[in-house]
């Protein structure tokens, strides 16, 4: 069967949108909220950011160790290490959309899930990552909050596409903004209300 010209050029256009979307989609978190639920929360230096192999060799993962300046959260050790899906070994790379980037000696601040006795997690992917930039002279340090790039942010309640709450704020307004979180009760979500 020999299609018409008119249909055979519309053919790609009509598969495209029949293929499945590929983008990352999560709940949104503000700020109390990811301070709450994190099991430990820390300001420090990124001092090793290095790709490998998953035990399976299927995957690669990533892992980011951080010098630890201040636990604003639980009983962190002088360093964490944080380890994340992804990655680049030799010529090979794997992505995962919306999660935290990290370079050596990037200053930040994370909110992060225990995923075993040593090894942490950043909690809601980019959205668990302040980075810190600092003037000059050192005299005032800003909290910028990671970009989750092309990922949809959903609202928690509605389950509607939203934009993030999270704003870049001084230094030391996150940390009181944190410490104040932590001193609130956790707030309770629609669903959960129904249950």
């Amino acid at each position: 069967m020999k299609l018409p010209n008119a249909l055979r050029a519309l053919l790609p256009a009509v598969l495209l949108l029949c293929m499945p979307a590929s983008a990352t989609s999560m709940l949104r978190a503000d700020l109390p909220e990811l301070a709450q639920t994190a099991d430990s929360i820390v300001h420090g230096t990124v001092r090793r950011v290095e790709s490998r192999w998953s035990g399976d060799g299927r995957r690669i993962i990533t892992d980011v160790e951080i010098q630890v300046t201040e636990a604003l959260k639980g009983q962190a050790s002088s360093t964490v290490l944080v380890t994340q899906p992804g990655g680049r070994v030799g010529d090979i790379g794997q992505m995962v959309s919306g999660l935290a980037t990290f370079s050596p000696g990037e200053e930040v601040v994370l909110f992060l899930e225990r995923r075993g006795p040593q090894a942490f997690r950043v909690s809601g992917m980019a959205q668990g990552k302040y980075k810190v930039q600092r003037t000059e002279g050192g005299t005032s340090a800003m909290a910028v909050p990671e970009p989750t790039g092309d990922t949809l942010l959903l609202d928690p309640d509605t389950r509607q596409p939203t934009r993030s709450s999270l704003r870049t704020m001084t230094l030391s307004e996150l940390k009181a903004s944190i410490r104040t979180a932590l001193q609130q009760r956790p707030p309770v979500r629609a669903q959960e209300k129904r249950q």
